[in-house]
């Protein structure tokens, strides 16, 4: 089996590597992160790093599972989930949107090619509840429930491209939960105590979620524990 992960050194990132190394002892896991201590460093406002490091942790050996673990909420005092119209700028869309949904994206023009063309191989991104637009209730946080509402659309789009030629491939959304990690940090305060999540739940619930899809999966986006989240 072999994996690769993006954003593993990430809260979420780093339990879904520590994960797969305790569910499949044998597989070929590839890591990709800002970081060094990563196998690749990918600079995520560098497509190029991403193509470099993709084709190389290829080497010709076709991926079985690729998860892409990286997003953002806030970045700092500057960038907050925002409340109204009135605390809306270009600023935090252009930044919200380049973690959340330009690189997932890029990430799906580079692997999904490298994904088996005769078997069963996943490729996840993580997206969010909150990016359901006929579940949305509550309003507010303008830019990241848009950035993983634009996120479920390419996924829906990149699973019907890549059937055509990989016609076992899965290409899926997944919801992690409420994690305790910095992403969550400041809002945890609002979260019922059985709801927020350690890294470690999350990636093996995560991970359940990813060995049970089917190809009529491919397009979708599910939640921790399994049930499919509205578009």
């Amino acid at each position: 089996m072999k994996v690769a992960i993006l954003g593993s050194s990430g809260a979420i990132g780093a339990a879904c590597v520590n994960e797969v190394n305790r569910r499949y002892p044998h597989a070929e896991v590839h890591t990709f992160s800002r970081q060094n201590d990563a196998d690749y460093r990918v600079d995520y406002d560098d497509e190029t790093t991403l193509k470099t490091a993709a084709e190389a942790a290829f080497n010709g050996v076709p991926f079985d599972l690729v998860m892409v673990t990286t997003g953002v909420l806030h970045l700092g005092a500057d960038i907050q989930p925002e409340k109204s119209l009135r605390d809306l700028s270009a600023d935090k869309f252009h930044a919200i949107f380049a973690a959340n949904t330009i690189f997932p994206a890029l990430a799906a023009k580079h692997f999904l090619p490298l994904l088996h063309r005769d078997k069963r191989s996943v490729f996840a991104a993580l997206s969010a509840r909150v990016g359901s637009i006929s579940d949305n209730r509550l309003g507010g946080w303008y830019a990241y429930r848009a950035s993983k509402a634009a996120l479920n659309m390419i996924i829906k789009n990149a699973a019907i491209e890549i059937e055509r030629r990989h016609k076992q491939a899965i290409v899926v959304g997944l919801h992690p939960g409420t994690v305790d990690s910095d992403l969550s940090k400041p809002f945890q305060s609002n979260v019922q105590q059985n709801k927020l999540f350690t890294p470690a739940f999350s990636a093996a619930s995560l991970l359940d979620v990813v060995d049970r899809l089917t190809p009529d999966d491919s397009g979708k986006c599910f939640a921790w524990d399994g049930q499919e989240i509205p578009a």
